[in-house]
């Protein structure tokens, strides 16, 4: 039995090695998501092209939007003179936000009053939207705490104000730089798609040419045959996860200060049941083009919802509960609790546990799938 297990390894090893094709389809591509996910794949926004109506005209009012302005979150385009002015730039897409200063702004803000502070925003793009709205809450609430220090300086003669300070000490990740979230979720979906691709392809392949059968009535076993498949995709993906994870660490410099041996057995668990579903599709499909249009239509559904980029909480609650079937979602929870936190099998138990389980369940059935499609 290993014997014949040896020959199918051989043979899929000699068949990689003497195709240079496909050796750069095994690292280049991955190198390359990394760099485009790495430099691209950002929640930080720069330079939001903002408008200005600035009713006041007084001292404060020009201290704050030179506060904005200097931030180098928004580039100031336009300093309108009307409301009208205000429509257009939002309308023909020269300003994504429009600040608003009343008349009477710096009185109110003398008499210790409410000076209301217009922010419009243009909601057809409105994740930029919601982001650069935040910045410029940031930037009032500063704003408003220096005028609050000023004041009280001023009023020597009276009590001094009791006021609240806030410190914000992120864990984990302290510059919150969105590398540092990314990079571990590109190793996750890129091999996910790496390896459901390569099983899926190479097993329908050899159906499509007609070895699959001439292999079958060898003395090789179904069993065998499927261990000789899968086990160097196995292999492959672990040397992907190493490679990407290694170019993650001394290319973008995202810290990994797990244990590497727990990274080891979730990568393992997750590959098992990646190949699960690369070797279902193989069983659906009787083409390439069946295989790949399968691919397209699972991998990705799988990677929206993982939690690679949208949170899974604030999905509706019947899809929450489909991300339990996610191999994924557990994989990424894995990943960047190794990189960024450090913890162990203490912790990642219920992740390593699910992924275990889905990967049985899924080997189960695609071989008995594999074995019926044989018959």
């Amino acid at each position: 039995m290993f014997e014949r297990i040896q020959v199918m390894l051989m043979k899929e090893f000699l068949e990689l090695w003497r195709d240079p094709w496909a050796m750069f389809r095994l690292v280049v591509p991955l190198l390359l998501q990394m760099l485009v996910f790495g430099y691209a794949a950002t929640f930080t926004v720069h330079q939001v092209a903002t408008a200005v109506l600035d009713l006041d005209n007084t001292q404060a009012s020009r201290d704050l939007i030179s506060r904005i302005a200097a931030t180098g979150r928004f580039d100031i385009v336009d300093f309108a003179t009307s409301q009208d002015a205000i429509t257009r730039d939002i309308n023909a897409d020269r300003a994504v936000v429009a600040i608003v200063i009343h008349a009477e702004f710096s009185q109110n803000l003398a008499n210790g009053q409410t000076a209301p502070l217009q922010v419009i925003v243009d909601g057809t793009n409105s994740n930029t939207a919601l982001i650069a709205l935040g910045y410029v809450n940031q930037i009032v609430a500063l704003y408003q705490a220096d005028q609050t220090t000023q004041a009280s300086a001023a009023l020597s003669s009276s009590p001094p104000l009791v006021q609240v300070s806030l410190q914000e000490r992120p864990w984990f990740n302290e510059g919150l730089q969105d590398t540092w979230f990314f990079i571990p979720g590109v190793i996750g979906t890129i091999t996910l798609l790496q390896v459901v691709s390569l099983t899926a392809f190479a097993i329908v392949r050899e159906r499509e040419v007609g070895t699959l059968e001439q292999i079958m009535v060898s003395p090789i076993h179904p069993a065998e045959f499927i261990l000789g498949k899968t086990v160097p995709f196995f292999l492959i993906g672990l040397a992907d996860v190493a490679l990407v994870s290694a170019f993650g660490v001394l290319w973008f410099h995202v810290p990994f200060v797990g244990d590497p041996l727990v990274m080891l057995l979730g990568a393992s668990l997750f590959l098992l049941a990646a190949l699960g579903i690369g070797l279902l599709l193989s069983t659906m499909s009787r083409t390439q083009q069946q295989a790949f249009a399968l691919n397209f239509f699972l991998v990705s559904p799988l990677t929206i919802l993982s939690g690679f980029a949208f949170p899974i909480a604030a999905m509706p609650g019947w899809m929450q509960w489909i991300t339990y079937l996610n191999p994924l979602r557990y994989f990424l929870v894995v990943i960047r609790a190794v990189f960024l936190k450090g913890v162990g099998l203490a912790v990642l138990w219920p992740d390593l546990l699910a992924m275990a389980l889905l990967a049985t369940a899924l080997l189960g059935l695609s071989v008995l799938r594999f074995h019926k499609s044989l018959d």
